[in-house]
């Protein structure tokens, strides 16, 4: 170790070399000298270290998840009654409405195909929404269902749910079924120029969500 006249002259060369000599005493007698200088030896690193870092890793993500939500589980959409409808909410009324809403809906789709028709109207109502359309069963393997008339509150991969001017919920499955629908071609003549399409259940046994993507194509149905 050198000694402490040695130590002094080293600093004061130092300082000197960039300050004048009163400066250089100044400093070094007001911020060097008695000035205890405070070492923190260098611990090695545990022998556990990557198990730290993954601990750090998995808090970090927990903190991050406790920020974001995650969706709702089928189950517990189920238990907080998602799906059920209250009986207050069981009137033809409350979604006249929404079938209002729905046909400015598909006549914007359909736009001048609202007249035509044709495969082009079909390509598009395949991908539509049908949440508020009023729907009749043309035809079911099951003729107590031929009929049945109301307005769609519920499109599920395998049902169609319907409110009736009766007040009354159907649930009936689109498998084996045929659903006729209505489309007045202008919002003022509801009675005149009816746009009217059939959709093949069977063919419909999608998510109103999924079929956005998905590629219809002609099959025989040998059980309609």
């Amino acid at each position: 170790m050198a000694p402490k006249d040695e130590k002094q002259s080293l600093t004061h060369d130092l300082l000197s070399r960039a300050h004048s000599p009163d400066s250089t005493n100044r400093i070094y007698s007001e911020k060097i000298q008695h000035r205890p200088l405070f070492l923190k030896p260098s611990s090695p690193p545990p022998s556990n270290a990557r198990d730290a870092r993954r601990k750090a890793r998995k808090d970090k993500q927990k903190r991050a998840n406790a920020l974001e939500p995650k969706p709702l589980s089928a189950r517990q959409r189920r238990s907080l009654g998602f799906y059920y409808v209250p009986k207050t909410g069981q009137k033809y009324s409350i979604y006249e409405p929404l079938n209002k809403l729905w046909l400015g809906y598909i006549r914007e789709i359909l736009g001048n195909d609202v007249y035509a028709g044709g495969q082009s109207a079909g390509a598009k109502l395949s991908a539509a929404d049908f949440h508020g359309a009023e729907v009749e069963v043309a035809r079911s393997i099951c003729p107590s269902r031929v009929g049945i008339r109301g307005i769609i509150i519920k499109d599920s991969k395998s049902t169609f749910e319907f409110i009736t001017k009766h007040d009354k919920i159907k649930t009936v499955p689109k498998e084996g079924t045929v659903f006729r629908i209505d489309v007045p071609a202008q919002e003022a003549k509801e009675d005149q120029g009816l746009f009217s399409f059939e959709i093949y259940g069977e063919q419909f046994q999608l998510r109103s969500a999924d079929r956005a993507n998905k590629k219809f194509r002609a099959h025989y149905l040998d059980k309609l």
